[in-house]
């Protein structure tokens, strides 16, 4: 026959085995539930960027020309062109902002490329020459770090699936093929 304590006893255990059960799905939701955030933060942040005026503001940008540094500041910078100026903030702040987040942990490489692809690396590419001047001449070596971590991260990912991409030294200008 069984005892009282003996029922009492795998009552208790039924009775935690429940409670672990229940903790471990609450913490598997809790990490869906995180992902889904860090998904979302990142398409709302990048909203602006992925429709009509953000592809046309981000060609605009990749369609720039200059010299040098000087040439650069009488065409586009602050004092001459504040219009571009907004542009060209806009887009690299959005991408200071996920390369820092990126680098801290808060959102994970594999999610960031298949939204961004490796156009950061493209705009990184472009604007490098300006951003390093920039840096020397008035913001400091951590200008736009998180830019350039995004854009080197990107790149290494398109490199892991092909090896030997390269990115046009046109960037997005057409060149006819001869």
């Amino acid at each position: 026959m069984v005892s009282f304590e003996e029922i009492q006893a795998a009552y208790y255990m039924v009775a935690a085995t429940g409670v672990l059960i229940a903790a471990v799905f609450y913490i598997l939701n809790l990490r869906e539930n995180r992902k889904a955030r860090k998904m979302q933060f990142l398409l709302q942040n990048l909203s602006e960027n992925l429709n009509e005026e953000g592809y046309t503001r981000y060609v605009t940008l990749m369609n720039m020309e200059w010299k040098d540094y000087d040439d650069f500041e009488k065409k586009y910078g602050s004092d001459f062109n504040a219009e571009n100026f907004a542009k060209r903030n806009h887009m690299w702040t959005q991408y200071d902002t996920i390369g820092n987040l990126l680098e801290a942990g808060i959102l994970d490489r594999e999610s960031v490329y298949r939204v961004l692809s490796f156009g950061s690396s493209w705009l990184w590419a472009k604007f490098k020459p300006i951003i390093e001047e920039n840096r020397k001449r008035y913001s400091g070596r951590d200008y736009m770090y998180g830019f350039e971590y995004l854009a080197g991260e990107m790149m290494k990912m398109k490199l892991e699936r092909n090896p030997t991409y390269k990115v046009p030294e046109t960037f997005a200008k057409y060149v006819p093929n001869k």
